[in-house]
């Protein structure tokens, strides 16, 4: 594998920020990755789900969100998470024309580009990956989060630990029942971090990122 980084120009009144490929020898797809809003793109969750994925075929290009890259505190405001989202994603397309275009995210950075599909369908994009959709804040259960993915035409995987204070099981579950596009898989007592005793959680995260990517684009 290889890895390219690259300054992503947003807009002319957001400026640029900071992203990176990593390149497998043989790519079955490209996939846009976003952080959550505790961390950025370097991360180490972000670089290793990366680094795993292109062992199975999968190329992905990670970005900063513009106030991590000017290190500030509160996460951007939806437009501007939006604009980001989008300069990967047709980034992304013009780098790799012929491969299928996926999309996904950790927490913030899955519910920001589903939102930016709800509103912008997109018939680049293949499919979307939650890394832990954050359905609620903590200690608030409820579902208005998940309004917009009505919305979002492409199929969507949600890769949900069972022990996430951010999205409580029974809530998840009836969320993704109720949208025909979904698919729900559980990662057995992990967290929102993913952080499950010794499990390799980003080894279970890729493999089913790849086996259900593969079925999509069978």
């Amino acid at each position: 594998m290889k890895t390219e980084s690259l300054s992503l120009i947003v807009s002319p009144d957001v400026g640029s920020v900071s992203a990176e490929y990593i390149i497998p020898e043989k790519s079955n797809c490209i996939m846009t990755l976003a952080h959550g809003a505790g961390a950025g793109m370097n991360h180490p969750f972000m670089v290793s789900l990366a680094k795993t994925l292109a062992e199975i075929g999968i190329a992905t290009l990670r970005f900063n969100f513009p106030f991590i890259e000017h290190k500030k505190r509160r996460p951007d405001v939806p437009a501007v998470a939006h604009k980001t989202i989008e300069a990967a994603i047709f980034h992304a397309r013009e780098l790799f024309p012929l491969l299928p275009l996926f999309v996904s995210g950790k927490s913030f950075g899955g519910r920001m580009t589903s939102q930016y599909l709800s509103i912008h369908p997109h018939s680049l994009v293949r499919g979307i990956i939650f890394y832990g959709f954050p359905l609620h804040p903590l200690g608030k259960p409820s579902v208005e989060r998940a309004d917009h993915l009505k919305n979002v035409k492409v199929p969507m995987l949600f890769l949900q630990g069972t022990r996430d204070a951010l999205a409580t099981l029974g809530l998840i579950t009836s969320v993704c029942s109720s949208l025909s596009n979904a698919t729900l898989i559980k990662i057995e007592g992990a967290d929102h971090a993913f952080k499950a005793g010794k499990q390799n959680t980003v080894e279970l995260l890729a493999k089913s990122t790849g086996k259900w990517i593969g079925n999509a684009i069978e």
